[in-house]
């Protein structure tokens, strides 16, 4: 009697998560962060410096695997189709997971049933600046100018159905339209260089790499894309500020697990990243590169900001005209 009592107890133990049914710990081995972009691009640049983090809490490297192309969409797609084991993420953009899904004509992954949402890193402000040449030293008064003179001013971008042209995409119609000619570069590097030389008048860019020019007064800011103002440029005012209604243009950055990863795996990975995030040496050194961190962010938060992302980008993207292959 005593027996079949006691194996009884046993048996209704394991059933409730005793070694029977003993969780595999993670991660028992490296874990390898997918960058859908180059080596020394902003999105880079944020993975390497929370995977020395997550290395740190978790007990094993987190290996940066830069996979560019497609505008983000190979990397992206290799996670999509990976393992659901936590040992294969993402460090997803604006690009992979709001703006690519609008403008390629198909696309080898769905942003939202695609992957597992773990947590979101920070948010980047994209800025309005100009070559000190334009003659213009605020957001009303550009406006002015280039309606006076349709055609004459173009804008710059970091690429065809980059975040950078959807921005001016975007200005253009919250201002009720503008005639204004949309130079597109390959990467925000070679843009600027144009813009500091003055070979294009206006461009719209990242805070991390408009921040050093801004600095040396080798271009002129007009004002901020967030509806906020910017950390690094506290005394600038926004573009809503300025009489641009709606206009909210920013990149992020987030981290994406192949789908069906347990929500084990998922609370764990979204705790490191919290408390890498909130690490105050880590949380300065992504400030210092212009990114403003987001601590405190759920993957629950995290699925319905890229549903919001992807709603607030349609008619922008449909409005462009801009179709990718």
């Amino acid at each position: 009697m005593q027996i079949r009592i006691l194996a009884g107890l046993l048996a209704g133990w394991a059933l409730l998560g005793g070694p029977a049914h003993a969780q595999t710990p993670y991660p028992t081995k490296p874990v390898r962060m997918v960058v859908s972009f180059a080596v020394g691009g902003p999105t880079d640049l944020v993975a390497r410096v929370i995977a020395a983090k997550l290395s740190e809490y978790l007990g094993q490297q987190f290996i940066v695997d830069n996979r560019p192309g497609a505008g983000g969409n190979i990397g992206a797609d290799l996670v999509s189709k990976a393992s659901p084991d936590g040992y294969t993420l993402l460090m997803a953009t604006v690009s992979t997971h709001a703006i690519n899904p609008l403008l390629y004509k198909t696309i080898p992954y769905d942003a939202v049933t695609g992957f597992a949402p773990v947590g979101q890193v920070g948010i980047t402000p994209i800025i309005l600046v100009t070559h000190p040449s334009v003659p213009a030293t605020d957001v009303k008064s550009l406006i002015a100018l280039v309606k006076a003179n349709p055609g004459k001013y173009s804008y710059g971008s970091s690429g065809l159905g980059s975040i950078l042209h959807l921005c001016g995409e975007q200005f253009k119609v919250a201002v009720g339209g503008l005639d204004m000619v949309h130079v597109p570069y390959r990467g925000s590097a070679p843009m600027m260089n144009d813009l500091v030389a003055g070979q294009i008048p206006i461009a719209f860019d990242g805070t991390p790499s408009a921040m050093p020019q801004i600095e040396a007064k080798a271009i002129r800011v007009l004002g901020t894309g967030t509806t906020t103002r910017a950390r690094q440029l506290p005394d600038m005012p926004t573009l809503i500020e300025q009489g641009v209604p709606g206009f909210d243009c920013y990149t992020w950055n987030a981290i994406f697990a192949p789908p069906n990863t347990p929500d084990a795996i998922v609370k764990k990975l979204n705790e490191g990243i919290q408390k890498a995030v909130a690490d105050p040496v880590t949380f300065k050194r992504l400030q210092e590169v212009g990114i403003d961190p987001t601590p405190g962010q759920t993957p629950e938060m995290l699925l319905a900001f890229v549903k919001a992302e992807l709603a607030k980008w349609t008619p922008i993207a449909k409005a462009s005209g801009t179709v990718l292959e």
